[in-house]
């Protein structure tokens, strides 16, 4: 990945006025933490933290202004915002709370981030807000149901624009969700954790009684947040197409394939053993065969054939393509 990347993290415990918060700080740490670097060890993402855990290192709302409006200038390949604090909403929009506030609509506004991502050039804007009302960034007044974003804009929210953000053991239940993702738990065929496959992992993960995630993007393609481990190697992945000379071949099985049989060959059953790599990823699957012998090792010894999935299909084109 290229190091043209740069994020901003932003946790706020400390208020001068009201109740502090516990987790924002610890989230804000482990966010940094996850997007330095990826799986491998490679460079990542360049992070500035700023951290608010008493008196001292308090961040005002326009020390909080001037680094954000910072990270959206230049023409960066990613620049992405990851706030963790108070938020506060009303009839005029959402605020993230900084430590200085004495009233919530004193912090800084949401509409405020979003114009600075709206206008940066950029590639990709990612902002993600772990807060209470977090959903109401980037709604239209009046319209709630709309958002306003320019191309290369993505918003991951913790909660709804009427919900409270939720904490568990020192740390916030969104926040933790979201570093699961970036760790490989979303994470493609090739490794890559998008913004679409974080959110779609933290969206099963929550219930429908919890604190709902919001998703809001206008883009062409999703950029990669972090990358993780891949569950098959790029050459296994690669041998897709010269296994399957079409996305529509049936690949025919015989017992030569599996190594149990009494005829097996060496050149098969090593086509083989990437065939049952590829069937544990949902890339392939057995034909033919009845409900209780759907595996592998039947269809090998049943003389029957394996094709694949509409994943696989998917992946047959990427590798075609030279995309991966």
């Amino acid at each position: 990945m290229s190091c043209n990347r740069k994020a901003l993290v932003v946790g706020i415990d400390y208020y001068d006025v009201g109740c502090h918060l516990h987790g924002c700080v610890n989230d804000a740490r482990r966010m940094q933490s996850v997007l330095e670097r990826n799986e491998d060890g490679s460079v990542n993402f360049a992070v500035k933290s700023m951290l608010a855990s008493d008196e001292k290192t308090q961040i005002t709302r326009r020390q909080l202004k001037e680094s954000v409006e910072d990270l959206f200038s230049g023409d960066s390949e990613v620049a992405l915002l990851y706030v963790a604090s108070h938020g506060f909403v009303d009839s005029t929009g959402g605020y993230l709370v900084t430590s200085e506030v004495c009233s919530g609509d004193d912090g800084l506004s949401m509409d405020d981030v979003l114009t600075f991502a709206n206008k940066s050039k950029a590639k990709s804007r990612v902002i993600i807000l772990d807060c209470c009302h977090a959903g109401v960034m980037g709604n239209v007044a009046n319209l709630p149901n709309s958002a306003m974003l320019n191309e290369g804009v993505t918003i991951l929210a913790g909660s709804t624009a009427e919900q409270y953000a939720s904490e568990n053991c020192g740390c916030g239940v969104y926040t933790s969700l979201l570093i699961d993702a970036l760790n490989g738990a979303a994470a493609n065929l090739v490794g890559d954790v998008t913004p679409g496959s974080a959110y779609a992992l933290i969206d099963q993960t929550l219930g429908p009684w919890e604190q709902r995630p919001v998703f809001k993007t206008n883009v062409k393609n999703f950029v990669s947040l972090r990358r993780a481990k891949s569950p098959l190697k790029m050459d296994v992945l690669r041998q897709l197409t010269s296994l399957f000379p079409n996305p529509n071949y049936d690949y025919p099985l015989d017992p030569s394939y599996e190594p149990e049989s009494d005829c097996p060959e060496l050149e098969n059953m090593a086509k083989f053993k990437v065939l049952q790599q590829f069937n544990r990823v949902n890339l392939v699957v057995p034909f033919g065969e009845p409900e209780e012998r759907n595996h592998m090792y039947f269809a090998a010894i049943d003389r029957k054939s394996c094709r694949l999935t509409a994943l696989g299909k998917h992946y047959w084109n990427l590798v075609k393509k030279g995309h991966v």
